[in-house]
């Protein structure tokens, strides 16, 4: 294993035949344009040994861990994304997106990367600090895998034009709403120069600063009359 300078790891979230091929139930029209730029993100991260997650969904046959709202479509379509599947509505890789030796998979039983899996058991035994997010659907699986992560404070890139939605405003109001939130956006042309680690170990500095202060955290309970603080809100 060779060393990850840029402390940071690249997910390709979904790009499986069935969310890809537009004779799938579940096929997201905007998809499979974005192929090439997510095959030039996953080579580009290698090349720079930035570690690679291929984030996947797959549904056993008998449906016990489809979700109720997804159970009708996915039913009535075939039963896409079974184990070991191939061809159009199968839950198999298009060429240029498949795990190599040296890369991670990751099988997700819901929208985000990070919900009932080891991805941030892995990310922070690799001291990972930054994710670079790209795949498919940007207001699904690409959004709560972001805010997640944000949540276990991780920073979070998206590279733009490697993730889709079924319109184009639905992709922008979405990539906007995740920007105000500090999200930042990339282009994959921009991930070809990608070579840094974070500008700065945010933790870090935010506990120089709790070191350098005179200010005290809130107990959030009165050590008198023993009534928490938030009795009083």
């Amino acid at each position: 294993m060779r060393k990850n300078t840029t402390r940071s790891a690249l997910l390709v979230i979904d790009m499986e035949n069935a969310f890809i091929n537009n004779e799938s139930p579940l096929c997201n029209p905007m998809a499979e344009a974005t192929i090439p730029a997510c095959t030039r993100a996953v080579n580009g991260a290698r090349g720079k040994n930035v570690p690679v997650f291929f984030v996947k969904r797959i549904y056993r046959s008998d449906g016990s861990d489809v979700e109720y709202t997804r159970y009708k479509r996915w039913e009535e379509g075939g039963r896409p994304l079974g184990p070991s599947s191939t061809g159009k509505c199968s839950a198999q890789a298009p060429e240029g997106l498949r795990p190599m030796r040296g890369d991670y998979t990751i099988i997700k039983p819901r929208f985000s990367a990070f919900f009932h899996t080891e991805l941030d058991l892995i990310l922070r035994r690799l001291q990972v600090k930054t994710v670079i997010l790209c795949g498919t659907a940007t207001p699904n699986c690409i959004r709560t895998t972001a805010y997640d992560a944000i949540s276990l404070d991780y920073e979070v890139m998206i590279l733009r034009d490697c993730c889709s939605s079924i319109t184009q405003e639905i992709q922008d109001a979405n990539l906007a709403d995740m920007e105000r939130i500090g999200v930042q956006l990339m282009a994959s042309t921009q991930f070809e120069d990608y070579r840094k680690a974070s500008d700065e170990n945010a933790a870090q500095t935010i506990l120089e600063k709790m070191e350098a202060s005179d200010i005290a955290p809130e107990p959030f309970s009165d050590s008198q009359l023993d009534v928490r603080s938030v009795d009083h809100w």
